[in-house]
């Protein structure tokens, strides 16, 4: 019997057996997982928890000392609360959300305190998110996740074992402990819940820039990309489309008519997003500060007086959105905001940051008026972390009100464990250099090792300007992310796919066509993810975690169990290509798309190498330049199959209608595939299928990869 059933298996016997008084506690609250406090009087006066779903309770107890992975509680001279677990010897660690770096995250210290960090380096400490998790690997693949379940700054030690060290509480410690890296990944899953299923719109290619005005500039970028045949879906609306930087306005003169702007990107398939900051301009007879005046929303200073910071518009006020009230009037905000036709949103700043104040941020002693559910009023250092994740919150539920039959997209710059629910999220403000390129595969993998999956960083970076060749690279594999957003700053040179030379767009065309030939599979990707918690983008390892030499590999990643991306994130262009081992004598097929086009150059190498998993079959479409493009987008498909040693192979297809909710009530098709080899020949069969959708007419054309 394995360890983690023998515990829930032996929880009530135990209960008898434990001696009556215990240095610390120990309760399973699911398969495999178990949550450690330092004391009854710590479980007694244990806070609500904020990154789970619900309030998970005790199975039954069991005494620490007899789960391998128990942690030893202390305090230091410095009066933090410490947590630490030792760990097995050869144990890779990963995960610790949004971090500079590399992939494997030993040796490392860092911290969560959600922070502004333009331009940020390989030394910074903490950025934009705070997710206080550890992802552990055995060396024999097995794995189990570590959680120190506090919202307040918290040290990440990973130099000896896994330390913990926060300021505040005495936090409880959650232990899951499963056979798999994917197991434990399902696990946080169930513990601080998916993603929602986005709109298909958001899962296509985004632009965005700081910023595209005045509205003819943002028709004209828009008009460019149909011009050239270069796919993309979404436009986005930066901080200068409003007037004064007042949120929920807009400029009379650059953006008179936003209502006409959208219907004229609709008009040739394009979504819209726009920024919306928590920073309110302090100024009397404007709508947004005179009703939150009037309904005493603003978080207020230790003296019980309102908090003023300098923000984008001057002197601001600021929503406390750990309030349930204040939340429901932020929501409500959303009506008229959304009647324009805006497609999603932009929550930006919400770390909060201010300007002009060496913090970057509220003072720590602020109030907060949380909900009792929250763990009721506290100071802004213990709700910091989770003062963006409940803006979104609010944005989100106001976005669903405003548009009820429509699914909600939602990106925030700042965020907490358990966030994803809510909204996805990027990098920050990352920086156009070979470092930034090369790291942004592995700071986008750990987020989602961390929960947080629909994430990506900012293609061709944020600060600086870079050059066609960092671009066309940086398009080559961000494009596969599970966000692809391209953006730049204000001040820097264009960064559209055709600013460069004319061979840099051809290589951004021909990623942008790999994506949205990839979108059925990429879309499936994102409803297993919906479902189990399955991460998108994976690292490497994940196809062997048994394989030593995969476990620090981070120049490539897994697109689901079935893509491999292998990258150049050197200006040269050469790279030692570390692939898992071929599976039972089947080695990973390499292929590319455009040698399927007959003719067309298959030998761009700012592309990443594609490769196929023995076994699997990869839905795929023919290229569209956005969602909606063709009246028919299901009908015609093509299964790209690799056999594996038994002249077999498997694969899903996903699909609903893009948008709406009716497929929470079934009106989905999910379908099985299954491809088989006899006598040289390949036949390919339906063998299951579920949902309420009906099946349609279309062509299914397969191409096998050797």
């Amino acid at each position: 019997m394995s360890i983690r059933r023998a515990l829930i298996a032996s929880a009530s016997i135990l209960l008898t057996l434990a001696p009556q008084v215990w240095s610390q506690t120990a309760e399973v609250i699911g398969n495999g997982i178990v949550r450690f406090d330092a004391s009854h009087e710590a479980r007694i006066n244990r806070r609500p928890s904020i990154a789970m779903v619900r309030q998970f309770e005790s199975i039954g107890d069991i005494v620490p000392s007899t789960h391998p992975l128990a942690p030893t509680f202390s305090q230091n001279d410095e009066g933090r609360f410490v947590a630490s677990i030792d760990i097995p010897a050869n144990t890779s660690l990963y995960g610790t959300g949004q971090v500079a770096g590399p992939l494997l995250r030993n040796g490392f210290v860092t911290e969560t305190w959600n922070f502004d960090a333009f331009g940020y380096g390989l030394d910074a400490k903490n950025l934009y998110t705070s997710q206080p998790w550890v992802l552990a690997v055995r060396e024999d693949g097995t794995a189990f996740g570590v959680l120190a379940d506090t919202t307040e700054r918290c040290e990440i030690d990973l130099r000896d074992g896994i330390t913990f060290r926060a300021v505040g509480s005495e936090f409880p410690v959650i232990i899951i402990d499963r056979d798999t890296p994917q197991q434990v990944m399902e696990g946080l899953a169930e513990l601080t819940g998916t993603i929602a299923m986005p709109p298909r719109w958001a899962v296509g290619y985004h632009q965005c820039r700081y910023s595209y005005n005045p509205d003819s500039r943002v028709k004209e970028v828009a008009d460019e990309f149909r011009k050239r045949k270069l796919p993309a879906d979404v436009i986005w609306m930066d901080i200068d489309y409003m007037d004064g930087y007042r949120v929920f306005t807009f400029d009379p003169e650059q953006f008179p008519d936003p209502k006409g702007l959208n219907d004229y990107l609709d008009s040739i398939g394009f979504s819209n997003v726009w920024m919306i900051d928590p920073g309110v301009k302090a100024e009397e007879g404007y709508f947004v500060y005179d009703s939150g005046t009037q309904h005493d929303v603003w978080t207020k200073k230790a003296d019980g007086s309102v908090f003023y910071g300098e923000v984008w518009p001057g002197v601001c006020v600021f929503p406390d959105y750990l309030n349930k009230d204040v939340r429901t009037w932020w929501a409500g905000l959303y009506e008229e905001f959304m009647a324009y036709d805006i497609d999603g949103v932009w929550n930006d700043m919400n770390e909060p940051a201010v300007f002009n104040v060496e913090s970057k941020t509220m003072p720590e002693d602020n109030i907060h008026n949380a909900d009792p559910a929250l763990g009721g009023p506290g100071n802004h250092g213990r709700y910091h972390n989770v003062y963006g994740m409940h803006m979104i919150k609010a944005t989100r539920e106001g976005v669903m009100a405003a548009n009820p039959g429509k699914r909600p997209f939602v990106l925030s710059r700042a965020n907490f464990l358990g966030g994803h629910r809510y909204g996805a999220t990027w990098t920050g403000d990352n920086s156009a250099t070979w470092e930034h390129l090369e790291m942004s595969i592995p700071m986008s993998i750990n987020l989602g090792l961390s929960g947080q999956t629909f994430a990506g960083p900012d293609i061709g970076g944020f600060a600086y300007n870079g050059d066609g060749e960092l671009f066309a690279r940086w398009m080559g594999f961000g494009t596969l992310f599970p966000f692809a957003r391209g953006h730049t700053a204000k001040g820097n040179i264009d960064k559209e796919p055709w600013s460069f030379t004319p061979e840099v767009e051809a290589t951004s065309r021909r990623a942008l066509e790999r994506r949205y030939r990839l979108m059925p599979y990429i879309y499936t990707l994102f409803y297993d993810s919906s479902q189990t918690g399955a991460v998108i983008a994976m690292p490497t390892f994940f196809a062997d975690p048994t394989d030593p030499a995969l476990r620090s590999e981070d120049d490539s990643f897994l697109l689901g169990s079935d893509l491999l991306v292998v990258s150049r994130v050197t200006p040269e262009s050469d790279r030692a290509v570390v692939l898992p081992k071929p599976v039972d004598g089947v080695p990973w097929a390499k292929f590319d798309f455009e040698s399927f086009d007959g003719g067309r150059d298959s030998k761009d190498t700012d592309l990443p190498d594609l490769y196929i998993r023995p076994g699997a079959i990869i839905v795929t479409a023919p290229v569209t330049q956005y969602f909606g493009d063709r009246p028919d987008q299901r009908d015609e498909i093509t299964l790209l199959v690799h056999l594996d040693s038994n002249g077999e192979a498997i694969g899903t297809l996903y699909e609903d209608a893009g948008d709406g909710m009716e497929y929470m009530m079934g009106e989905y098709l999910l379908s099985t595939f299954k491809a088989t080899s006899v006598n040289g020949k390949v036949s390919v069969e339906v063998i299951a299928q579920e949902g309420k959708m009906t099946p349609p007419e279309r062509t299914v054309k397969v191409r096998v990869i050797e």
